[in-house]
């Protein structure tokens, strides 16, 4: 248990030791096609809210290649992350942009991509390896940003980077206020299937982290929603079955200040119109200056709820057996 956790509080170095990394010199691009999965590619969904503002677009895909058409014709750069460098789908992905002379930027701890990087000479930025990928988002956030300042997509980090190394080094430290606050959901969430939902491109980022983090430590079913979407369709789906859903599940909703307007007034009129239905058992808030800075504040408290529902089940958050099981399976039917 305590391993996970030491992970999870290692975050605010991992965003210290990006302001270390050199920037790679990489022109001008303000389309950048990130290619990840998992924990590799969640940074591809952070990142892209960081850079929005800035006028650059980052479009993540999750999944094997061929090339999307229209990456053919606006030529961006493409980032292929892998903290092992041996994920299958970003691997058959990468050597498609290769082939269609699509310019190239790694992220990896080595493996089959890092021999690609090496081979084609591809600009990259090596994280340190030893950790679960999942744990490894500052690691791979921080790369990730170090790259996009490189291709002038964003601006310099550093002090985003400061801010939200203190501010995970705080969120994390045990008996803090947002250690308490995860521990009071975690509390409500124990024996539920959580449901994160979100209003922006900040907060969803983090919603679909909290998502895939208590998917894999604490080994239960979750899933996440957008509003307004979710207004109009999936409120319906709480009408139907409330003496098995209040007793089975469990809403979190994120927030964050660059949320629109009208997302308060929808989630207020969404709790009231379902919380008979299912417990709403908490509303985190970002906080901090840079966007940075917020998404790490929201996600600081998604890992660790993640961890102390599998503390209370008295599983291992480490393991991913079924993944690993998975991946020999697919190895023997290559």
């Amino acid at each position: 248990m305590t391993d996970m956790l030491s992970q999870i509080q290692s975050l605010g170095d991992q965003l210290r030791w990006a302001t270390e990394q050199e920037v790679p010199a990489l022109g001008t691009s303000s389309e950048i096609l990130y290619v990840g999965m998992g924990g590799s590619g969640i940074a591809g969904d952070y990142v892209r809210a960081i850079a929005e503002p800035y006028g650059s677009r980052v479009v993540v895909h999750k999944g094997y290649g061929p090339l999307p058409l229209w990456a053919t014709r606006a030529r961006p750069l493409v980032l292929a992350a892998s903290y092992s460098g041996n994920t299958e789908e970003t691997l058959d992905f990468v050597v498609s942009a290769q082939d269609s002379g699509l310019r190239v930027a790694t992220i990896t701890t080595g493996g089959r991509l890092g021999e690609l990087t090496a081979t084609h000479d591809w600009s990259s930025v090596s994280v340190p390896s030893g950790i679960q990928p999942r744990a490894a988002a500052g690691y791979m956030i921080g790369a990730a940003l170090t790259v996009l300042t490189g291709a002038n997509a964003v601006d310099d980090q550093r002090l985003a980077f400061a801010e939200a190394a203190a501010m995970a080094d705080e969120a994390t430290a045990e008996g803090g206020d947002r250690w308490k606050e995860a521990a009071q959901i975690a509390e409500q969430l124990d024996g539920r299937i959580p449901i994160i939902y979100a209003g922006g491109p900040v907060s969803g980022a983090v919603a679909q982290r909290w998502k895939t983090q208590i998917n894999e430590n604490a080994k239960v079913p979750a899933w996440w929603s957008m509003l307004s979407e979710l207004n109009h369709n999936e409120i319906v789906g709480w009408e139907t079955m409330p003496e098995k859903t209040r007793k089975h599940l469990g809403i979190v909703a994120l927030r964050d200040r660059s949320d629109h307007d009208r997302i308060a007034t929808r989630l207020a009129h969404t709790r009231a119109l379902t919380q008979d239905a299912v417990p709403w058992v908490g509303e985190v808030n970002s906080t901090g200056v840079s966007l940075l800075a917020r998404l790490v504040s929201l996600t600081a408290v998604g890992d660790l709820v993640s961890w102390m529902l599998a503390e209370s089940a008295g599983v291992d958050p480490v393991p991913v057996a079924t993944i690993e099981k998975l991946k020999k399976l697919l190895a023997e039917t290559n």
